[in-house]
C-alpha cells in the first residue's frame, strides 16, 4: 500500500509539470486503462473495486452492509438497485417514449434522427446547428454550432470510440450495461446565442427536494443549489463555485417540480434534468447515479443529510451477475 501511495504522489507531481494538452492525453490514457481493467474483472470482484475507488476519492471505506451517506448509497445502488426500467430510462432514445407517456411529447427536444453508425448520418440533410449524442453513456455528446466548422474526421473517430465501449464499466453504473449503443441527433436549443442553463431536480421517493442550476457549462462553469423555496444552499458538489449573481427563480419553477415528480414516481432517487429556454421546458435526461457517487459533497455533513432523504431498500437487492452486454 505504501508503494502504491508513493507511485500516486509521484504521478501527480509529474502530471503537474506537463502542459494542459499532455495532461488531457495522459488522463484519457489512464481512463482507458482503467476501463480495460474493469472489463476483465469478474462480477464478484466489482464490489471490491468500487470499495477501492471510493476509498481513493473520500479517504474512507464505503459501508455496503449499512450505507448512510448519499455517496455510499449511490455505490450500493450502482451495483444492486438495477432493473430493466432504469436501463430503459437511462437510454437517451428510449426514455423519450417514457416521457411522452408520462407528461407528453411537447417537452421533448425535437429529434432529427437515430442511427447505429456514424457513417449512416446524412450531414447534408441536417440543419447548420444540431446536437449529437450517444444513447448509452453520459457526457458523450457533440454540440455542433456550425456544421461547416465540424471536424468530420475527429468527430467520426470520437463517436466510433464511444460505440465500441460499454459505459457501465468506467465506474460500475450497471444500469448502463445493457443499453443498445446508438446515435441520436437532436435540434440545437438556442438561448439567444449562449449556452442555456441546465436545471437538475433531485427527487427522493418521488418528491423534489433540491434543484441545482449549471451555468455556462462549457466555459466558466458555475453551479448554484436551491431548495423548493428557491433559497440558495450552502452545500456543493466537486467544489463548484456559486455564480457572482443571484439566479432568478424561474416563473415556471412549480411546473418544473411537478413534471419532475411525475417522472420520478416509483423511484427511491433520481435526478431529472431540464433546459428552460424562454419559458419553455425541455426534458434533458434522467440520472440515477449522479456523478457515479464520486462527486465530493461539501460541507461533508450534507453527504449524510442527502443520504437520510434517500429511502433505499436494501432488501430489494438486484443481482449484477447476469451475462454482460457489449
Amino acid at each position: 500500500m505504501v508503494g502504491v501511495f508513493a507511485v500516486n504522489i509521484a504521478f501527480r507531481k509529474t502530471r503537474d509539470l506537463l502542459s494542459p494538452s499532455l495532461r488531457k492525453r495522459l488522463g484519457a490514457l489512464r481512463k482507458k486503462t482503467r476501463y480495460i481493467h474493469h472489463r476483465l474483472l469478474r462480477p464478484e470482484q466489482y464490489e471490491g473495486e468500487v470499495r477501492r475507488m471510493y476509498r481513493r476519492v473520500f479517504g474512507r471505506d464505503v459501508r455496503f452492509d449499512d450505507p448512510k451517506t448519499y455517496t455510499e448509497k449511490m455505490q450500493w445502488a450502482k451495483l444492486y438497485d438495477v432493473c430493466p426500467l432504469k436501463t430503459e430510462l437511462t437510454d437517451k432514445y428510449l426514455v423519450r417514449e417514457w416521457v411522452t407517456s408520462k407528461i407528453g411529447s411537447s417537452y421533448l427536444v425535437p429529434l432529427l434522427g437515430v442511427y447505429d453508425r456514424f457513417d449512416d448520418i446524412d450531414l447534408d440533410a441536417l440543419p447548420n446547428k444540431f446536437v449529437l449524442k450517444a444513447t448509452h453513456g453520459s457526457g458523450w455528446n457533440i454540440i455542433v454550432e456550425s456544421k461547416s466548422r465540424l471536424n468530420l474526421k475527429r468527430a467520426r473517430k470520437l463517436v466510433n470510440s464511444w460505440m465500441s465501449m460499454n459505459y457501465a464499466y468506467f465506474s460500475f453504473e450497471m444500469h448502463y450495461r445493457d443499453i443498445r449503443p446508438r446515435i441520436i441527433l437532436e435540434q440545437y436549443i438556442d438561448a439567444v446565442g449562449k449556452t442555456p442553463n441546465d436545471y437538475k431536480v433531485l427527487c427522493f421517493d418521488g418528491v423534489a427536494k433540491y434543484c441545482w442550476v449549471d451555468v455556462d457549462r462549457f466555459g466558466d462553469h458555475r453551479r448554484n443549489v436551491y431548495d423548493n423555496e428557491w433559497r440558495l444552499q450552502e452545500w456543493q458538489q466537486n467544489f463548484f463555485r456559486n455564480t457572482d449573481y443571484e439566479i432568478p427563480r424561474p416563473a415556471n419553477f412549480e411546473e418544473m417540480v411537478r413534471l419532475s415528480e411525475k417522472l420520478a414516481e416509483g423511484f427511491s432517487h433520481v435526478r431529472v434534468d431540464w433546459f428552460n429556454v424562454n419559458g419553455q421546458l425541455f426534458f434533458g435526461e434522467m440520472t440515477f447515479t449522479n456523478g457515479a457517487g464520486f462527486d465530493v459533497i461539501h460541507p461533508p455533513e450534507y453527504d449524510l443529510l442527502l443520504g437520510e432523504l434517500w429511502p433505499l431498500d436494501l432488501s430489494k437487492r438486484q443481482s449484477v451477475f447476469g451475462p454482460p452486454g457489449i
